[in-house]
């Protein structure tokens, strides 16, 4: 993959580790405790930190938006957690959360230039996000129940507003390291909704979304055990993508396969790409070089999993 896409897809695989650092760091477990959510897992306050920018809203929303989580583990988590606390005190924490995971893990260099500079480079690019702008591509309808599409279905958030419109329209903290996180955030999930439009566009419901991922692998499917599909609905996806002639019989994709989901992720860069247009090629190159030692900082805390849902270093 080379031009735009390439470019793209850098800045999301430089970004998406320090928004990442939200639901690993110790210091985030320890602001959920305090807001009184149970961390002997960390689903509840995944849920909580993830949904917060949308509201006290309910599973229904929340499984739209977030796309590739089982319904029956949604419903486990929300909206129990507004009762814990509400959106609000949980934005107020999660901030918190990141101030205090970002300083172990960069010492005075929050305070230095460079993370200045950065926060401001990703800035102009989250609000490049922010005014809605994508690669040139409507969001998809979603197919029917049934077939492709089926159980779980939902509309692209883009049509309705998704997780990268409702981080959007959050303030912007004034301290530049939360300023830089805040911005990764924005751009993350304005991409994640793009990517749910190519996969509703692609006919892939949330289960065979993650079914034909691991067929191409970018993890083994223990890893995408977490989203909470049962094994039955795991092999029901299964069965329905090998009728359509995108899995083998071993569970690996095929040739068409490989070529759908190819497609997904070059749409995805696509409709990620206005942003990191609106920033300038210039831009771009300082934000990754400035990114460059963070990065590294993240990656090597050993704070993230080595192998993830994302499919980060694998597509």
């Amino acid at each position: 993959m080379t031009g735009e896409p390439a470019r793209v897809r850098q800045m999301w695989h430089l970004l998406e580790p320090l928004h990442a650092v939200l639901y690993y760091a110790p210091a985030a477990f320890e602001e959920a405790a305090a807001l009184g959510y149970d961390t002997g897992e960390r689903w509840a306050s995944y849920f909580a930190w993830r949904a917060a920018p949308l509201g006290a809203v309910g599973p229904a929303e929340v499984m739209r938006t977030f796309h590739s989580f089982a319904p029956a583990m949604v419903d486990g988590y929300v909206p129990d957690g507004w009762a814990t606390a509400a959106p609000d005190a949980v934005l107020a924490a999660r901030l918190r959360a990141v101030d205090r995971a970002y300083r172990a893990l960069f010492g005075d260099r929050v305070e230095g230039p460079e993370f200045a500079e950065a926060a401001a480079l990703a800035r102009r690019a989250a609000e490049a996000a922010g005014q809605g702008g994508r690669g040139g591509l409507g969001a998809a309808k979603a197919p029917g129940q049934g077939g492709p599409g089926g159980p779980g279905a939902a509309k692209a958030p883009g049509a309705l507003g998704g997780l990268g419109a409702a981080n959007s329209a959050l303030p912007w903290p004034d301290a530049p390291h939360l300023t830089l996180w805040q911005a990764a955030t924005v751009l993350r999930e304005h991409r994640g909704d793009g990517h749910i439009a190519a996969l509703i566009g692609a006919g892939l419901d949330p289960v065979e979304a993650l079914v034909s991922f691991a067929a191409v692998g970018a993890a083994a499917p223990a890893v995408f055990a977490s989203r909470g599909w049962s094994a039955d609905e795991w092999g029901a996806a299964r069965r329905r993508l090998q009728e359509r002639g995108l899995l083998a019989a071993d569970g690996t994709a095929t040739d068409a396969g490989r070529e759908l989901r190819a497609k997904v992720e070059l749409r995805t860069d696509e409709e990620a790409a206005a942003p990191w247009r609106a920033l300038g090629e210039a831009g771009r190159e300082r934000l990754a070089e400035l990114l460059g030692e963070p990065w590294l900082a993240v990656i090597g805390s050993g704070l993230l999993p080595s192998e993830n849902t994302l499919g980060i270093g694998k597509v």
